[in-house]
């Protein structure tokens, strides 16, 4: 255990085997409807068969994902209890009506993460911004005033004692039983690895759940190639955390590799460092060279769980998240095609045909939207991780702004990326055009995931932006069009505030962005009307295991 502060090791433990797993969210016995308002939420959601060919695969790895499976359902009923905390069980008795419960499911709890987390079950209270990770009755100036071991851990929860003094405990202890299992399940998978790397990472990857050190797996899964077989799992983003954007979450991606599609990708890390070089910024915010051991890869998810799981679906993974571990090795980029495939068959290709000029609907295209949903993931690996005036990371400085304020960035500089490298023929599908709108096709996509969503706050404050510099027109039909020109303009100056506010840690500066331009206004909420009056999901849902994939 971390030290305690003011705290002896007996009353520590009667706090751990009483708090540590989460507050129940929902103690009432009482059974819970649907808030009217809502009833027209519970279809967002089109359920997509997650599946792939595992012909090529021998009984080895065919064994070795169905125990990487069952590991990540561990990490499910993590988040769970991160999320929500206890009594999942009794919330869902508690609900009569099997959609209403379903929808439940999809939110990890009863608050609909596509719609700012708003509360849509009767007698449920507003959801915590800081989900489970910190006491309920806790404020934000207690927190910062507070001095504690672990106080800003990625892997520690932090509670508090009967003097109201605060004190941390790391993830391997408040969930031993269950990181305890889940790391045996990795070890098991290891012993049916034939490629040495990934046999190494997953026995790495079980020590570090145990320890809470996920450097050197994270060193570690930096360094498998050859692997067919992958597996994303363990606390990782930050995003559920949204009282201060420290703690990170459980989660689970399970995936088989496309090796004809990553072969076609390969090239394409090569850029990094020359286009960090070009970026449209002062010297000082892109001084730090992005590792050149970075990889790009295209996968077949076959099984998503815990908080890659919840609301809206991750397509595509840019990591490790550790600074030290991207500038050393860089990170490896991996893109899920089918999931990828899904999304733009029964979402973007329908909001094109709903807001975008008739004339430019040939230029929304799966290539063009795999690109800057790939390069999205490689410009997480541009820029700059430290500020540049001794505040520390940009994590730390931006605190609960970072996760939206990095996701813009990703999406502005993967524009920048695709324009660059179109313009010196490293890539030779499509036009420049095509890029763009499937982009503007793309923000109104993503920004239906709400401002509870890093990503849908970015999306929200790249439209507004785009819409103060003219980067695009709108007809008196609602029809987008994108002005070439304006659009080129406004992604270099937009990458340059981004970058500057990263360098800077301007916690301040990023609040008012996010404040003035962090919404959906008239014009554009009435647009997004039309989406929801057509019918267009807002995101997908998996029908996903074992029995789908023939295991």
């Amino acid at each position: 255990m971390l030290a305690i502060k003011n705290l002896s090791r007996l009353s520590a433990a009667i706090v751990l085997a009483t708090s540590v797993c989460g507050f129940t969210a929902q103690a009432s016995t009482e059974n819970l409807s649907l808030k009217p308002e809502f009833k027209d939420r519970l279809d967002i959601y089109q359920e997509v068969e997650l599946n792939t060919d595992l012909s090529h695969l021998n009984d080895n790895q065919r064994t070795m994902l169905s125990l990487l499976i069952d590991a990540s359902k561990i990490m499910d009923e993590l988040f769970w209890l991160q999320a929500y905390g206890e009594g999942k069980a009794e919330l869902l008795k508690q609900i009569d009506d099997p959609a209403v419960k379903r929808f439940v499911e999809i939110n990890y709890g009863p608050w609909d993460r596509l719609d700012g987390d708003k509360p849509f079950l009767t007698s449920v209270d507003e959801k915590p911004a800081g989900a489970q990770f910190y006491p309920p009755s806790m404020s934000k100036e207690e927190f910062e005033k507070a001095e504690f071991e672990g106080k800003t851990s990625l892997y520690t929860l932090v509670r508090q004692d009967k003097e109201g003094n605060l004190f941390s405990i790391p993830y391997s202890e408040a969930y031993s039983d269950r990181i305890n299992r889940a790391a045996a399940i990795l070890e098991k998978a290891a012993t049916y690895a034939e490629d040495k790397e990934f046999n190494n990472y997953l026995k790495m990857r079980a020590d570090a759940l145990r320890n809470d050190d996920y450097q050197a797996s994270d060193m570690a899964w930096m360094d498998m190639k050859n692997n067919p077989i992958d597996v994303v799992i363990g606390p990782i983003e930050t995003y559920e955390d949204m009282l201060f954007g420290y703690r990170s979450a459980f989660e689970s991606y399970v995936l088989v590799k496309d090796m004809s599609w990553s072969e076609k990708l390969a090239k394409y890390a090569e850029y990094l460092p020359k286009l960090q070089k070009d970026l449209p910024v002062k010297k000082a915010y892109k001084k730090e060279v992005p590792g050149s051991d970075a990889d790009l890869n295209a996968y077949d998810v076959i099984y998503y769980a815990g908080h890659s799981n919840a609301g809206g679906k991750t397509i595509a993974i840019n990591l490790p998240n550790d600074e030290q571990v991207q500038l050393e090795k860089g990170t490896r980029r991996l893109q899920l095609k089918n999931a990828m495939q899904a999304k733009f068959d029964a979402i973007l290709v329908p909001i094109a045909e709903q807001l975008i000029a008739k004339d430019d609907r040939k230029h929304v295209t799966f290539n063009a939207f795999f690109a800057n949903t790939m390069f999205h993931e490689v410009a997480h690996g541009l820029g700059i991780k430290n500020t540049i005036n001794d505040k520390g990371t940009v994590r730390q400085a931006l605190k609960e702004h970072a996760s939206a304020l990095e996701e813009g960035k990703a999406d502005i500089l993967g524009l920048y990326m695709v324009r660059q490298l179109l313009a010196e023929k490293v890539i030779s599908e499509g036009e420049l055009k095509d890029y763009y709108t499937t982009f503007m096709a793309g923000i109104f996509r993503s920004v239906r995931f709400g401002a509870s969503s890093a990503h849908g706050k970015a999306n929200m404050v790249r439209f507004n932006y785009f819409a103060e510099n003219g980067a695009f027109s709108r007809d008196e039909n609602g029809l987008y069009s994108v002005d070439m020109e304006k659009m080129t303009a406004a992604i270099d100056s937009l990458s340059e505030l981004i970058l500057t506010l990263q360098g800077d840690g301007d916690y301040d500066g990023v609040g008012k962005l996010m404040e003035e331009s962090g919404m959906i206004k008239e014009q554009l909420a009435a647009d997004l009307a039309k989406l929801e009056k057509a019918k267009i999901p807002v995101d997908i849902v998996f029908k996903q295991g074992k029995m789908v994939l023939g295991l």
